[in-house]
């Protein structure tokens, strides 16, 4: 991986593309600093340090704004509207006929559907921001926080900090766009990779403080055995033989080749561990809303003690199970094998030894099924380490090696330095005539 870097580095026009890329994140890292009009920061930061597990409802959120969340800055929302907004956007083409039509026609039919996510992400960050600055004004963000957190709560201290937060979210688009653009790589990707990679030093400090640096080296030692774990299940993939029949088009031959259909082990992604979490987040955020109850219902009280700071046996099973479940809804409506099998059907493939048609569908469908559990109980188990860490050591739910976290580092980096090689070979590839 470091030799791509140096080679990158070496030839002009991507050594542009790669400063070009740093220098939109230190702008990106830049506005998560600055704290947004009427937040008393000297509070904020008293808060914090007096709570260090405060983040445990907004955990992903807090995770994927690498920490500006909590402390209510210009870019506090990060990616995560964009994220929801494109996950409701590729739920609803399976949905709606016209917006899966969009889908079929091409760049055009792209480039409205990403229209409409930035439409959708705008309307989220609204409601977040909104959401966000209420808790904030009533106490509610960090628990155990007596201290006002804004200047003023007055009507409008609040609709400059909801647009300005809005704001944020409109230029992280925007940047990550131009990373896709001018730059290496999938803007939004490395955005939040950046995010998550600016909270995994203060996480390994905090463990190596807090538990001593005995267990500190231990936690070293099973991260790096994750890492190589997580890097062999993202690689691991299952291809499926594909041959095209020889075939005439006026005067010209067609077909007779052989290709593959690769099916990843892993093949939703983070996505159902995205959406196990923001499901979990609800009761912990009814929770929220009565902490200032004098006489809460029951049920707040068994939601607070099962529910919330993560490290209770059926939250992890609720958790684990809810991984399993979006690993499969999310696989069926983003692999269709009747449409794969009837796109080979026409353009004249087949998998040897199985007819075309429905025979190919099923045979697809049973692969994918097959091939779809390891990956489901991969996803279930590296999300569950921080939550069995927060049990073994007490450390917080940001636990730098395992979750999230470490899915998105891993699976940004691989995808970058696959793209960064594959510009190289382009550029150094000297076929058979020198």
């Amino acid at each position: 991986m470091l030799a791509a870097f140096v080679n990158a580095f070496r030839t002009p026009d991507l050594r542009k593309k790669l400063l070009f890329v740093l220098a939109i994140i230190v702008i990106f890292r830049a506005g998560s600093q600055i704290p947004a009009p009427g937040v008393n920061m000297a509070n904020v930061q008293q808060c914090l340090g007096d709570d260090a597990n405060s983040e445990g409802v907004y955990t992903l959120i807090n995770l994927f704004s690498g920490g500006a969340l909590l402390q209510l800055t210009v870019f506090a929302l990060g990616i995560m509207p964009y994220i929801t907004a494109s996950i409701i956007l590729q739920l609803l083409v399976v949905v709606i006929p016209r917006l899966e039509a969009l889908k079929k026609e091409g760049q055009a039919g792209q480039t409205k559907i990403t229209q409409y996510t930035r439409y959708l992400t705008l309307g989220l960050a609204v409601l977040q921001a909104t959401g966000i600055v209420a808790l904030a004004r009533s106490g509610n963000l960090l628990q155990n926080c007596s201290e006002p957190l804004l200047h003023s709560d007055n009507l409008s201290t609040f609709i400059v900090m909801v647009v300005t937060m809005t704001a944020g979210t409109a230029v992280i688009m925007w940047l990550g766009e131009l990373i896709t653009e001018r730059g290496i790589g999938n803007g939004m990707s490395i955005l939040i990779f950046t995010q998550v990679v600016a909270t995994f030093p203060a996480a390994l400090w905090a463990v190596g403080k807090t538990q001593g640096w005995w267990t500190f080296g231990i936690v070293i030692v099973v991260g790096m055995i994750v890492v190589a774990a997580v890097i062999f299940i993202e690689q691991a993939q299952r291809r499926i033989p594909v041959q095209y029949a020889r075939r005439m088009v006026g005067r010209k031959m067609f077909g007779g080749s052989s290709t593959y259909i690769p099916l990843k082990v892993n093949q939703a992604g983070i996505i159902p561990v995205i959406f196990a979490s923001s499901l979990l987040y609800l009761p912990a955020m009814a929770v929220q809303f009565n902490q200032n109850n004098p006489n809460p219902p029951s049920w707040v009280g068994w939601i607070n003690d099962h529910f919330v700071k993560g490290d209770h046996p059926l939250y992890m099973a609720v958790y684990f199970a809810l991984i399993i479940f979006f690993t499969y809804f999310y696989v069926s409506i983003t692999f269709n094998p009747q449409e794969v099998a009837d796109n080979m059907k026409k353009y004249g493939g087949f998998i040897p030894g199985i007819r075309a048609g429905k025979p190919t569908e099923d045979y697809l469908s049973y692969v994918l099924s097959r091939i779809t559990l390891p990956g489901a109980i991969y996803l279930g188990l590296i999300s569950l380490i921080p939550l069995i860490a927060l049990v073994l050591i007490d450390a917080n739910q940001n636990f730098p090696f395992g979750g999230t976290s470490i899915l998105i580092m891993v699976g940004v980096a691989l995808d970058t330095v696959k793209q960064i090689e594959s510009q190289l070979q382009q550029r150094n590839y000297e076929g058979f005539l020198r």
